[in-house]
């Protein structure tokens, strides 16, 4: 659990305490969880579509990250979430817990999405080129994914009713965890069209 609190500080973000969040049935809420899940996925591969080795390892400067980079660290960060997820759903359920969340599921994804809040990778979520090619880190990807949306589908575990306190969010359910690997997700895809967008990206 000590890498999925730290994990968790990549979304130390203000303005997180609201009233608790709205009960949604159980397939509204994988029907909107597995929207964003392969939203983001769809997103992140269009950006990186056809792009050439020297596209995808251009940097803006020698201490920013580049467009590939940046899919290893999605996937770096998403397998940290999808094992703190695991080890949370094999704890004992406690919906009493329920009504101490404050976060809402909509303030997950608008914070952590919002690039204006810059924050510091954890060592474990830093690119080290842990593949053999390009083509093998957006496959990795694309295969972490397809798995952990094929987990919410099929899942009878009830995410909602697992729930763990974090030091700065306070409580979160192991559904608003998911969410924000989402979210994760198209922070660093913004982050990658920002290196596209370079005026010296190669042509």
């Amino acid at each position: 659990m000590k890498k999925l609190w730290l994990l968790l500080s990549v979304a130390t973000f203000t303005g997180f305490i609201a009233p608790g969040p709205a009960v949604k049935t159980v397939k509204e809420d994988k029907t909107l969880l597995i929207n964003q899940l392969q939203q983001t996925k769809d997103n992140l591969l269009k950006d990186v579509q056809g792009l050439t080795d020297a596209q995808l390892e251009y940097k803006t400067a020698p201490d920013r990250w580049s467009v590939i980079e940046c899919v290893e660290h999605i996937t770096l960060i998403e397998k940290a979430i999808v094992d703190g997820e695991q080890h949370l759903v094999q704890q004992p359920a406690n919906p009493d817990k329920r009504k101490e969340i404050k976060t809402t599921d909509e303030q997950i994804i608008k914070n952590v999405e919002d690039r204006s809040h810059k924050v510091k990778a954890p060592e474990y979520g830093i690119p080290k080129h842990n593949y053999s090619s390009n083509a093998e880190a957006i496959k990795n990807f694309t295969e972490s994914r397809d798995k952990l949306i094929e987990y919410v589908t099929n899942t009878n575990d009830d995410l909602r009713n697992h729930v763990m306190d974090h030091p700065v969010l306070g409580p979160i359910d192991a559904y608003q965890l998911l969410l924000l690997d989402a979210a994760h997700t198209n922070r660093h895809t913004q982050q990658l069209e920002e290196v596209k967008a370079d005026p010296g990206f190669p042509k």
